[in-house]
């Protein structure tokens, strides 16, 4: 299939229609989003160019897929996404597993928007975990935690020292989600603490569509 054209063949709108938790209508609006998102980008990229110069476009780099610039405005425009640069970046980062940073293809904007708007709990926790491990070892650290909850608090003039209020965040944090008090959040300790809480799953920070906007997106998809 050309990824470009945003056309899916029988064959392959029954795969993604197994694969995801979306119909096959669904599926195929999709494909028309990746399509009209991608060609977009493609000529803002080409008329970039030409009104600029001695810039060159990469060959290829606006085609390959949807790019940190398009995918960070649709976080923001479409699905209230509000959050700072590096939870913007560790969502592009983890959206496509196997694709760290690269241009998201068709089928990772599938793939992802399934669990995005639709998924399980165990697939929305899968998610933001690898969100939240930012160096992509296998654990949450003290120091990423830090890193995500530092632009939470709201700075008074008067603190001497506001990360002092981040390093209590911290502290708590690991008291809800350590579960084998190891200093450090596993996976599986991110998963028993969700089970038994799971207002916990966004701790670090929004990395998940609002409701409302879920509900607007999916209805988009009908039409």
């Amino acid at each position: 299939m050309d990824e470009l054209n945003g056309k899916l063949n029988p064959k392959m709108l029954e795969m993604y229609k197994r694969r995801t938790h979306f119909s096959k209508i669904e599926v195929e609006a999709l494909c028309k989003i990746f399509r009209k998102l991608v060609t977009n980008a493609s000529l803002n990229s080409k008329a970039l160019a030409a009104n600029n110069a001695g810039v060159i476009a990469k060959a290829g780099s606006s085609t390959d897929g949807i790019d940190r610039s398009v995918f960070r405005e649709l976080l923001h425009s479409t699905f209230d996404i509000v959050t700072d640069e590096t939870l913007m970046e560790r969502i592009f980062c983890a959206w496509e597993k196997g694709y760290e940073g690269l241009p998201i293809r068709l089928e990772g904007w599938i793939l992802g928007l399934s669990t995005f708007l639709k998924g399980t709990q165990a697939e929305k926790t899968a998610f933001c975990f690898r969100v939240y491990d930012l160096n992509s070892d296998g654990y949450i650290t003290k120091d990423e935690m830090f890193a995500l909850l530092r632009n939470c608090l709201i700075k008074q003039p008067q603190d001497e020292d506001p990360d002092e209020g981040v390093k209590d965040l911290v502290e708590i944090a690991l008291r809800k989600l350590d579960m084998d008090k190891d200093g450090k959040v596993s996976f599986q300790d991110y998963q028993e603490a969700i089970a038994e809480e799971p207002l916990l799953l966004e701790a670090f920070g929004q990395c998940l569509p609002s409701d409302r906007s879920t509900v607007s997106f999916l209805s988009t998809l009908q039409a």
